[in-house]
């Protein structure tokens, strides 16, 4: 890779001092491949991941195999990782009490569940409607909680559904409220199939705020199928939002919404907020360097606009 030089660092007002990047390409990133990726590659890439500085790294989910077979090495996984795997930022995804068992008899720290704001998505992804998969996700919560787990509860769909069009932001607002009633620490709203805009996140996180979930609580997961995760990413931290969900190399879809594209690339977002001066204690030219490696193992470049730019793919 040739000598670059970093974006010109101009501090804008408004914006954080630091942010914290909850990547996400372990799981999200890696869950819609079409051939499965060897356990030891997966192993690998979480190595790398941690050692260009990301503190907060998504590893899997203890999904069964028949759901994501993606994602049916979970154990295995968590076993060549061994204490690397342990820790309140290593969060694994929980659909239910059986993954939590599973998940905790690993020594897991750190879970998440991830509901729907619309009815059509819940089925397809959990075979449930809303409610009932509120009522799934409350005895997960509650025990791990009780376990000393800190708990996520994403929300997918909050902007946009392939099947039932623009969701209204008070449809959002109350599974986002009943998700975190239940105790959850941290909300991760979801732009599942990237049709947010800009006023649309400062809208949803007003409304958010208004009902008690303040942007200290909140993540933002930006898909970015329109080219909007970015502008959508800035428009949450110049609101406050100091989590951003992102996968190197842009990794991402989804099995369930085909029209689910890549999520926002932690390149891209490193660049950006290097550009504004604020803080994240990621390492780009390692971020970059993953995301070659990562690219040559799946067999196509990434589509990352940075690692792109500074590796020509």
């Amino acid at each position: 890779m040739t000598t670059r030089t970093l974006p010109m660092t101009e501090p804008a007002p408004g914006f954080p001092d630091r942010v914290t990047i909850y990547e996400v390409g372990p799981r999200d990133g890696l869950q819609n491949e079409k051939s499965v990726v060897p356990v030891e590659v997966k192993a690998e890439f979480i190595r790398r991941l941690v050692s260009a500085g990301l503190q907060t790294v998504e590893l899997t989910s203890f999904v069964p195999a028949t759901w994501v077979p993606q994602l049916g090495d979970a154990e295995e996984l968590m076993d060549l990782l061994g204490p690397l795997a342990v820790g309140l930022q290593r969060p694994v995804l929980v659909p239910n009490e059986r993954g939590l068992d599973r998940a905790l008899d690993k020594g897991v720290k750190a879970v998440a569940v991830f509901g729907s704001a619309t009815e059509t998505f819940a089925r397809k992804n959990l075979n449930r409607s809303v409610a009932e998969s509120l009522d799934m996700f409350a005895p997960v919560v509650r025990r791990a909680l009780d376990s000393g787990a800190w708990v996520r509860g994403y929300v997918s769909m909050c902007f946009g559904d392939p099947w039932e069009g623009p969701v209204p932001v008070r449809q959002v607002v109350d599974v986002c409220s009943r998700l975190m009633d239940m105790g959850c620490d941290q909300l991760s709203i979801g732009d599942t199939i990237g049709v947010g805009t800009a006023g649309h996140v400062a809208r949803l996180l007003d409304a958010l705020d208004a009902a008690g979930i303040g942007v200290d609580q909140i993540g933002v997961h930006f898909h970015d199928t329109y080219g909007q995760a970015l502008a959508n990413t800035l428009t949450a931290l110049s609101h406050g939002v100091t989590v951003v969900d992102a996968s190197t190399g842009g990794l991402g879809g989804c099995p369930y919404a085909k029209s689910a594209t890549g999520n926002l690339a932690t390149e891209d977002l490193v660049w950006s907020l290097d550009g504004l001066g604020i803080e994240h204690g990621a390492d780009l030219d390692a971020l970059v360097t993953t995301s070659v490696w990562m690219a040559g193992q799946l067999g196509r470049p990434s589509p990352s606009r940075v690692v792109k730019a500074l590796a020509g793919g």
